[in-house]
């Protein structure tokens, strides 16, 4: 059984540790890229029972003329997946591909190899495509929002025929034009699970049709505000595409012994400690999308992406942290990615003191927890 599809009501995932992570920080205690650190939360998160690992993919800084600017220094993340699945058990790990960087034979034959090193615990998160210099880059064209993922459905439907053809492939769409196609070896997995993070209503569409994990942004903080968005988005895959769809989301954890402790902390890192150079840059990439906010929502969205790419908060004790997470669970999503500034730190901080209370809260079953004893992953 795949980790993702395990008897865990809430299952939990590492976020971004194939880079310096998610907050765009200059704190002094901020880590930077390092494969041993990859390693070593992987393993620790791995012995915890956490579910999956999911590298982010960026080829290119924020800042404009920056090449060196630690947002950029960041591992390819089918090499870094194949690392990381030789050297852990049971999580489930991820790659993540911006769909106009690579064509669709050499990503299916790259996860092919990956699901085999991990002994078919390998998984795909697939991205449009947003960031103009990357594509810039790269030669590809920056193409309207919706035709974005129009190119993403059919480099998804070249990859999965790869993966499922035994014969050669002859393909001739809009965007690509494949004759004689063949991917071998072939996926352990039947088929190997995708995950998307489409925010937009055009976005939310594609991966009501074509994921298996959807990837959201919680939009409240309210259990019943978040509650209607989850369930607003089950009711249009269902309704639209006849699927039934499991929401993930990511977060920012910031545990503290007290309350004012985790505010201050996440203060300190990101506000006083901001990125400003590269947080500028990112707000200048999201273009039309931010020109027509209310200045309080954009400082709102420019604290939130500083802190971890706009993820959910977890600040405070570890009981509150557990809490939060117990009212996600609740109002319907079914796995969280978690980010820190230090993962090592936090991580285990985490496992030692929130794990458990997510056990009693019945969320979570503890390591080892044969699988027929567990309760039943709700439907959806």
């Amino acid at each position: 059984m795949h980790p993702l599809v395990s008897g865990n009501t809430l299952k939990l995932g590492l976020f971004c540790t194939n880079g310096s992570g998610a907050s765009q920080t200059l704190v002094p205690e901020a880590p930077e890229m390092d494969w041993d650190r990859s390693v070593r939360t992987a393993q620790a998160a791995d012995r915890a029972g956490f579910e999956a690992v999911v590298p982010f993919a960026r080829w290119k800084g924020y800042p404009e003329g920056r090449p060196e600017h630690r947002s950029g220094r960041v591992m390819e993340p089918f090499t870094w997946a194949a690392g990381i699945a030789a050297a852990t058990e049971n999580i489930g790990v991820f790659a993540t591909s911006h769909a106009p960087t690579l064509h669709p034979i050499v990503a299916a034959k790259q996860a092919a190899t990956v699901d085999h090193i991990s002994h078919g615990r390998f998984a795909l998160n697939v991205v449009g495509g947003w960031n103009r210099p990357e594509l810039e880059m790269f030669g590809a064209p920056m193409r309207e929002h919706d035709e974005r993922y129009d190119h993403l459905a059919e480099w998804l439907e070249v990859v999965r025929k790869l993966w499922a053809e035994t014969e050669e492939l002859d393909f001739h769409g809009r965007f690509f034009d494949i004759v004689g196609g063949v991917s071998q070896p072939k996926p352990v997995q039947p088929t190997i699970p995708i995950m998307n993070a489409g925010g937009s209503p055009r976005g939310m569409r594609f991966a009501a049709e074509h994921a298996d994990l959807c990837f959201v942004i919680v939009q409240s903080e309210d259990e019943d505000a978040i509650r209607a968005q989850i369930e607003g988005y089950q009711r249009m895959a269902r309704e639209e595409f006849g699927r039934e769809v499991r929401l993930w989301t990511h977060t920012v954890v910031v545990q503290r012994d007290t309350q004012a402790e985790a505010d201050a902390y996440l203060r300190r890192f990101s506000q006083e400690f901001e990125d400003v150079e590269s947080v500028d840059a990112w707000m200048r990439l999201q273009g039309a999308n931010t020109q027509l906010m209310p200045p309080e929502v954009m400082t709102a969205m420019r604290q939130r992406f500083a802190a971890g790419a706009g993820g959910f908060p977890l600040v405070g004790t570890a009981e509150t942290i557990a809490e939060r997470l117990e009212m996600l669970s609740a109002a319907g999503i079914e796995g969280a990615l978690l980010t820190w500034v230090d993962y090592d730190a936090g991580l285990a901080d985490f496992t030692r003191d929130v794990l458990p209370r997510l056990e009693r809260a019945g969320v979570r079953t503890p390591v080892g927890t044969p699988a027929a004893t567990r309760e039943p992953v709700a439907a959806g």
